[in-house]
């Protein structure tokens, strides 16, 4: 029997060493895609869940306990409302929003005991992160009653406009008038001034001319976290009741949200859609909630769409 001479046997060898890679490599990649598709079957039915959640969630949307309208912020991909979502008989404020998404509020007064008077407030340096949007509650108390008798409204010098030109009272002792502003223009430069200016007919008969409340609001791009889908909740404590922000319990959802696209869309009840905050806020009937999912973009498999259409039961006879 003849042997092999040696270069029959280096070549044997090369080809059976390219043969085995090939096969290695083969599996490994077999295994890898296989993982990322586990992956990917785990994470689209983690976000499917969640979404068959907050469907039912928003479904049944109402007042806050402490007097909140049932939608308290509705941006693009972070959405606040208040439904008793436990069944306990207690109203929580509930937060869906991706990662990268936040929120806050501040609120300041002032007051003038002159006829016809004015006064100011200022918020600044209430930013972490780059802003999406924010607006402005203004509430008025005092001398009111009668149809000469408001207040004008200015954003850094931007006239907005009139609260309590209708439908206030002489000194009621309580908040009234109140109208809510979109001022993320203003409020860009993390910085923004508010002036609540009164007619001349105001004046001191009640213990003050004008009391003025500035509620400040905002949701903004934090860094880091981008791909998270949270779920944030309060539930309401006190008498009367609040929500503090320090008592919100946030689980994930998802950990691999890849929207570039609104993650909420927002329409009236003739179906026109949306888009400013304001009329988000008092007009909402329907919602559509669209989450793009994929653990790695850059591999196989490609994005998943999930999508949902929610009608606002306790909005859409208002």
């Amino acid at each position: 029997m003849r042997s092999f001479t040696l270069i029959e046997t280096l070549v044997a060898i090369t080809v059976f060493a390219v043969v085995t890679g090939a096969l290695f490599g083969f599996i490994f990649w077999a295994y890898e895609t296989q993982g990322f598709a586990w992956q990917q079957a785990i994470a689209i039915d983690e976000a499917r869940k969640g979404i068959e959640t907050m469907v039912k969630e928003i479904r049944e949307a109402k007042e806050g306990k402490d007097g909140f309208y049932p939608i308290e912020l509705a941006s693009d991909k972070e959405f606040i409302f208040y439904s008793d979502i436990d069944k306990d008989g207690q109203t929580e404020r509930v937060r869906y929003f991706l990662g990268s998404a936040g929120s806050g509020s501040q609120t300041k007064k002032c007051a003038t005991y002159s006829d016809g008077g004015s006064c100011m407030v200022a918020f600044s340096d209430f930013l972490s992160g780059e802003l999406q949007s924010a607006e402005v509650k203004v509430s008025v108390d005092g001398d009111f009653g009668w149809s000469r008798e408001y207040a004008e409204i200015y954003a850094d010098g931007e006239y907005l406009d009139r609260v309590c030109k209708n439908g206030c009272s002489d000194c009621p002792g309580v908040w009234q008038g109140t109208k809510t502003f979109g001022v993320t223009n203003q409020a860009r430069d993390d910085s923004v001034q508010f002036l609540a200016d009164a007619t001349s007919r105001v004046n001191d008969s009640c213990p003050h001319s004008m009391k003025a409340k500035f509620e400040l609001s905002w949701t903004e791009n934090l860094p880091g976290g981008s791909g998270e889908f949270k779920k944030g909740v309060i539930e309401p404590v006190g008498d009367p009741p609040s929500y503090p922000s320090d008592q919100e319990e946030v689980t994930v959802l998802s950990q691999y949200v890849r929207n570039v696209p609104p993650i909420f869309r927002y329409f009236d009840a003739n179906g026109a859609e949306l888009t400013e905050t304001p009329a988000r806020l008092k007009d909402t009937k329907l919602m559509e909630v669209y989450l793009v999912v994929n653990v790695n973009p850059e591999k196989a498999p490609q994005d998943f769409e999930l999508r949902s259409a929610v009608q606002l039961r306790n909005l859409k006879d208002e």
